[in-house]
This record gives structure tokens, sequence and C-alpha cells, in this order.
């Protein structure tokens, strides 16, 4: 909470404002100054989920959530800042200076190998067989009729 973010996606793309309430069971942030308004009038907060934003400022009044940042590395003390990109570059450009020149082989592209087609099998075909062939079938003859049945 009290940190600046900026919407991402969605309809209120673009849209900064500070993180007023968190619900960590649905994972939703609510930010001051996107809301709807109900049928009845009254204006609500509208969640949003927090991949959709995107941190611009952060809230560093509370001194356990800073020593938090600096042990993992995201929030660094003025004196441990790295030098900027600048600096860098000019020191690599340097080391690049000083070091002879070699040789550049260039590598010859690789062929690739051809699969060699395996000729095509006969796919067999499938036949149907029953339990009996057609000429060991007997026709069902009806039941005869008992007197009972026939009653």
């Amino acid at each position: 909470m009290g940190d600046t973010v900026r919407v991402m996606r969605g309809d209120r793309k673009g849209f900064e404002g500070k993180i007023t309430r968190v619900d960590r069971k649905k994972y939703r942030i609510f930010v001051e100054g996107i809301t709807r308004e109900k049928v009845d009038g009254t204006t609500i907060l509208i969640p949003i989920h927090p991949s959709k934003v995107m941190i611009t400022n952060l809230n560093l009044d509370d001194k356990w959530r800073r020593e938090a940042l600096k042990r993992k590395g995201i929030l660094l003390e003025k004196e441990t800042r790295p030098p900027t990109a600048e600096v860098v570059v000019e020191e690599k450009k340097e080391e690049i200076e000083e070091k002879p020149e070699a040789k550049k082989v260039a590598k010859k592209p690789r062929k690739k190998k051809k699969k060699e087609k395996e000729p095509e099998k006969p796919v067999p075909k499938k036949v149907k067989t029953s339990r009996k062939s057609k000429e060991t079938r007997r026709k069902r003859t009806p039941k005869a009729r008992t007197e009972k049945g026939a009653e």
C-alpha cells in the first residue's frame, strides 16, 4: 500500500495513482481514483490484478520493507549504487584498446544432414472377422408356441 503505480493493461490503461487497498485473498489491488459508479449512485473502487500494473514509485516509509528490499538487492543505498552505464562503457572501451587484436576466424556454416527417407511399408488392411463364417451360421427359427402361449 502507498506505492504509486501505472495501469498497463485494460480499459484504464495509462492511469496512474496510489494503491489504497490490497485484497490478498482475491489477489487484487485498488488504485486511488479508479472507480466505478453503481446504479444507486455510489462510487466503488475497481479491483485490478497486480500483473497489469507497473510500480513507478515505492513507498519506503516502512523501515522493515526498506530493509527487506535492501536484502533482496532491489533497493540500494547511495554509496553502494553501481556506476552508471556510461562509465561502464568507457571502461570496456579502454580494455578493448589495450588488448592485442586477435584474428577472427570465420566459422563455416554447418551443413544439415539430410534425413534418409525410409521406404514406405504397405499398410495391411484390416479384415473383419466374425465368430462363425456366413456359411456355418444357422438361421434362427421361431420357437414353437406352447399351448399356454397360444391361449
